[in-house]
């Protein structure tokens, strides 16, 4: 994976690809809120060697600081469009965790009918509703709640309300290592704030491409499983349960994430373009 910077008037935004090959589909990792690039390391390690592979630091986390943080979820989906056209991706496969999966139903908002597919990783709809008054409410209000906490105390609560496995807590305290209190408060307190904002747009978000659901049955992170319920039940999308796993479950079970995005590719991707 090579190592990549793309300039924005905010600030620079790192990446990495592999050797990008026009006759492969593109998968495209979005790490979560407060997690780097990373956090798909067993994923980028597993497929870089089948597929195009790309995955970023987003805005304001690790290599892609500093960077103002006066953006909207829709600034994000616009730079990662930038970022594909400037690799010449025209039909990505997104796959988000968490925050990933609101930028690629953003990212397909705005950008309709460019997905050649999504697969969301204990994320949840950005549909306005499925969430109610107060839980944007209180999206738009973590900063003080954060704060509240020691230091200490919030880094072992983000790791392990995260990840079930060692290796996916391990990772989560190398991600809360790289930022200070109060760079992780401000980037929690914005984000929340962002995905609140793009809640009540009250948008359509329609996903109609292949897609994928996948949530740890151990996932402890706000609503996500009522969330993913809801969504596969309302808009009819296949969703798979991973035994044991926290929020992270492509960390806790990395084999068994790579196992279906694979066979989702090859089934639901590739076998829909041919069509």
């Amino acid at each position: 994976m090579k190592e990549k910077i793309f300039h924005t008037d905010k600030g620079d935004i790192h990446y990495w690809t592999n050797e990008l090959k026009n006759d492969k589909p593109s998968l495209i990792f979005l790490p979560g809120l407060t997690a780097d690039h990373r956090l798909f390391d067993k994923q980028t390690e597993y497929f870089a060697g089948k597929y195009n592979v790309l995955t970023w630091d987003a805005p304001g986390h690790a290599a892609s600081r500093p960077f103002d943080l006066d953006i909207t979820l829709d600034d994000k989906a616009k730079y990662l469009r930038g970022i594909l056209e400037a690799e010449g991706i025209v039909s990505p496969v997104l796959i988000g965790q968490s925050m990933g999966g609101y930028v690629s139903q953003c990212y397909m908002e705005l950008f309709p009918d460019s997905a050649a597919g999504f697969v969301s990783i204990d994320s949840a709809p950005l549909k306005r509703k499925y969430v109610t008054s107060a839980e944007i409410w209180l999206l738009k209000r973590t900063g003080p709640m954060y704060r509240a906490f020691p230091w200490k105390l919030l880094k072992k609560l983000g790791a392990e309300g995260c990840a079930m496995s060692e290796y996916g807590r391990s990772i989560m305290r190398l991600f809360l290592d790289t930022y200070s209190k109060e760079e992780y408060c401000v980037l929690a307190d914005t984000g929340f704030r962002m995905l609140g904002c793009a809640m009540e747009k009250d948008r359509p978000y329609e996903i109609k491409c292949p897609a994928l659901l996948i949530c740890g049955d151990k996932d402890k992170a706000g609503s996500a499983k009522r969330y993913n319920r809801a969504w596969s039940r309302e808009d009819k999308l296949p969703l798979v349960w991973i035994k044991g796993a926290g929020h992270n479950s492509n960390t806790d079970e990395p084999e068994k994430v790579n196992e279906l995005i694979e066979k989702f590719i090859s089934e639901r991707v590739c076998h829909s373009e041919k069509k």
